[in-house]
């Protein structure tokens, strides 16, 4: 099963775990990376996820989601994809997704993910018939048992 994990989702970890539903969402996406680091699970990176790991300001943090992704990735959408992953990520700006949230998207649905893992909920009401967003939490839920 592919997965493209969004920024949001990999930072969920680092931020204040003192609300329930983040703490929860951060151990789901902990499991998922471990999920993935055993194979269970095929990670795919994109050059819109590599830009904005690198506007990460946490040196720590962003030194530590690189080496995740580098070890771990088993696709990637580069930028000499842009002119197919363009249409895809205007169709989905349409409905009120922004530019980089729609690009995300749109990776995800070219590589042929079966589901984007993002904490944005705002980014979550999107819908699609091409892929399944969902959070950690429901990511962990709905395929407990599969792997």
């Amino acid at each position: 099963m592919r997965v493209y994990l969004d920024m949001c989702c990999f930072n969920r970890p680092y931020d204040d775990q003192s609300q329930l539903k983040v703490a929860m969402e951060a151990q789901s996406k902990l499991h998922i990376q471990r999920l993935i680091r055993e194979g269970k699970l095929d990670l795919i990176g994109s050059y819109t996820l590599d830009y904005e790991v690198s506007r990460n300001p946490y040196e720590m943090r962003r030194q530590s989601i690189v080496q995740f992704i580098h070890d771990n990735m088993i696709g990637y959408v580069g930028d000499e994809r842009a002119d197919m992953i363009k249409p895809i990520a205007d169709k989905i700006m349409e409905t009120g997704v922004k530019e980089k949230d729609a690009y995300h998207v749109a990776s995800a649905i070219y590589a042929g993910c079966d589901y984007f893992i993002s904490t944005d909920i705002r980014l979550l009401k999107y819908k699609s018939d091409r892929i399944r967003l969902v959070t950690p939490i429901e990511f962990v839920t709905e395929t407990e048992g599969e792997e």
